[in-house]
């Protein structure tokens, strides 16, 4: 009696290991998308957040997204800081704060971060792009 495996067992075996991997690949590909979409609805936040106290401690308008360097420990990646309006007669001012990676959808990100939604933002193409992003409305205080 010979040991070892027949050729049959060995077929079988890899059948269940590719039937495995064909369930267990679209989850995991699943939850990359959502994981991303949540580290960007999470840098919204904090972008909007260092806009805000730039405004209220400097009393202008950042900019750009160099601009709040002193506000964050690090600017992240592919996101632009742009001010929409300057201050109009009620004190009030709006900025653009956008993710401009193609890597995830505005969809995605709102379903993490309500007040996220599709701004356009210029690039270097004629187009301008959209992207997930938020408007940061800001009051003059001063």
């Amino acid at each position: 009696m010979r040991k070892g495996y027949t050729l049959v067992e060995l077929l079988i075996v890899l059948a269940v290991i590719a039937a495995l991997m064909a369930v267990a690949t679209p989850m995991a590909l699943s939850a990359v998308k959502t994981a991303k979409a949540s580290q960007v609805a999470q840098n919204l936040n904090a972008l909007k957040s260092a806009v805000e106290q730039y405004v209220y401690s400097e009393k202008e308008l950042p900019k750009s997204e160099a601009s709040l360097t002193n506000y964050m420990s690090k600017i992240p990646d592919g996101y632009k800081v742009v001010p929409l309006y300057s201050f109009d007669n009620t004190g009030v001012a709006t900025v653009t704060v956008a993710y401009t990676g193609e890597d995830v959808s505005p969809d995605n990100v709102r379903n993490q971060y309500s007040e996220v939604t599709k701004v356009k933002i210029a690039t270097d193409t004629t187009d301008p792009a959209t992207c997930a992003g938020v408007y940061v409305e800001v009051r003059k205080w001063w």
